[in-house]
Order: structure tokens, then C-alpha cells, then sequence
């Protein structure tokens, strides 16, 4: 039997999803169809009888907002929610704002996908120069992070996401599920591969086939050494799951008028 339990997810899907842009730390909210399914990831943990006693997010809105829309749904309203940059997205650098379809395009799918899933690939730095430097680091938000903003990324791999991930995880998320609270964590596709992982102890090599849809609540039972007693658990209907995984894959793929 589990001695703690904890639900984790990708924020419901935001308007640079529904586009197929690279939409990394630039702030977008959720898109009406991510406003549906968080409701109905709310209202299928509710049927399921999950109560929370504490949510994390990102800074970012499109994370916020999810569990906002979670909790509603579940009566849950009231539950605190504690927000840190180290659950952000991973920064995608100066691929932040591209289309991934026109870029498998002009670079190839195979380089799409090593720079969307690869653990230690980092793409090129975001500079002075983007159309989205100054709106991501003149934001108010990062003044108030544990870091200066001179010390936050340029561009991430998903090794960097974890390095920056696991002193919150380890800090302030641990300490809470061993004191009992039953957890939900409102984050993103790369912030929540790679707490998976950390936590599942997942290779450097098949990181790059896992793959997490928008607003599926993903389950992990864990023991007292907060080692996984199986693999995660998708909650919900499955073939769906199963096909919103193949769209997410997709994204990085060359449309077939194009090709």
C-alpha cells in the first residue's frame, strides 16, 4: 500500500499550444478548450474522491489558472496554493515563439525532437534581441523569485529543468507529502517529465518518449522512501489519453501538405 500519494499535470492546453508555437516563459492563459479540460480534470478527481491539502504552480498563468479551475470544480477552493519559477516550463531560448511544424520543416523532425525531448540538448539562447526577451525579463513576476534575474536562463535542456527543479522538490514539496498532505502539483510538459524522471528513476535515453497530454491528471504512489510502487497512473479515459499523447507527438512533425 502507498504510504504517500501524489497528483501531478500539465496545465490544460494555452493559446500558443493550440497554435504550435514554442511557448516556453512567455505568460499565456488557457485556451477555451484548456479551460474544458481543466474543469473536467477537477471534476473527474473529484468523482475519484482526491482531497487536496496543498497545491504547487509555476509563476506562469496558464498553470495557475489550471488549478484554479481544478479546485472549483472540486469544492476545493480554500486549499492553499504556493507558486515557484522553478516549475516553470522549460526555456526553450530562442526557439520561444516558433512554430515546431514550420520548424521540423526547415531543420527536420529528428532535430525537432531532440530539442523538444532530449535530456541534454539545450537549443540557443534567447538575446537582447528576440521579440520576447524584454516581456519575459522585465517581468514583475521574477523579482520576487530566489534568484536574481541576471541568474535565470538563457535556454534549458531538460537536465537544467531538473538541476533547477530538484532544490524545490527536494526543500519545500518533500517535507510536505512526508508530513501527510495529499499533494497536487499544476505544472508543465517539461517541469513534470522531469520530476518523473527524478522520481521514477527513468533513463536519460527514454526520457525522450515519454510524453504528457494537457490536463490529464497523471497518479504516483509512492512508498516511505518516495520510490514509486509502479509506474505513473494516466487518470481518466484511456484511448482518449492515448490520443491526446499522439497529438502532443505530432506537434513536432512536418504537416503532411508539406511534405
Amino acid at each position: 500500500m502507498a504510504k504517500y500519494r501524489l497528483v501531478l499535470l500539465r496545465h490544460g492546453e494555452g493559446a500558443w499550444n493550440k497554435e504550435n508555437r514554442f511557448c516556453s516563459w512567455v505568460d499565456q492563459k488557457l485556451s477555451s478548450d484548456g479551460i474544458k479540460e481543466a474543469q473536467n480534470c477537477g471534476k473527474h478527481l473529484k468523482a475519484l474522491g482526491f482531497e487536496f491539502d496543498l497545491v504547487f504552480t509555476s509563476v506562469l498563468s496558464r498553470s495557475i489558472q489550471t488549478a484554479w479551475l481544478i479546485l472549483e470544480e472540486m469544492g476545493q477552493e480554500w486549499v492553499p496554493i504556493q507558486s515557484s519559477w522553478r516549475l516553470n516550463e522549460r526555456h526553450y531560448g530562442a526557439l520561444i515563439g516558433l512554430n515546431r511544424a514550420e520548424m521540423a520543416l526547415n531543420h527536420g523532425e529528428e532535430q525537432v525532437k531532440i530539442w523538444r525531448r532530449s535530456y541534454d540538448v539545450t537549443p540557443p539562447p534567447i538575446t537582447e534581441s528576440h521579440p520576447y526577451y524584454e516581456e519575459i525579463y522585465n517581468d514583475r513576476r521574477y523579482k520576487c523569485s530566489d534568484v536574481s534575474q541576471d541568474n535565470l536562463p538563457k535556454a534549458e535542456s531538460l537536465k537544467d529543468v531538473l538541476d533547477r527543479l530538484l532544490p524545490y522538490w527536494n526543500e519545500k514539496i518533500v517535507p510536505e507529502l512526508k508530513s501527510g498532505k495529499m499533494i497536487l502539483i499544476s505544472a508543465h510538459g517539461n517541469s513534470s517529465r522531469a520530476l518523473l524522471k527524478h522520481v521514477e528513476g527513468i533513463s536519460d535515453e527514454d526520457i525522450i518518449n515519454v510524453t504528457l497530454p494537457t490536463g490529464v491528471p497523471i497518479l504516483l504512489e509512492l512508498d516511505e522512501n518516495l520510490h514509486p510502487l509502479g509506474p505513473h497512473q494516466f487518470l481518466g479515459d484511456q484511448e482518449a489519453i492515448q490520443a491526446a499523447i499522439k497529438k502532443v507527438e505530432d506537434q513536432g512533425k512536418v504537416k503532411a501538405a508539406e511534405k
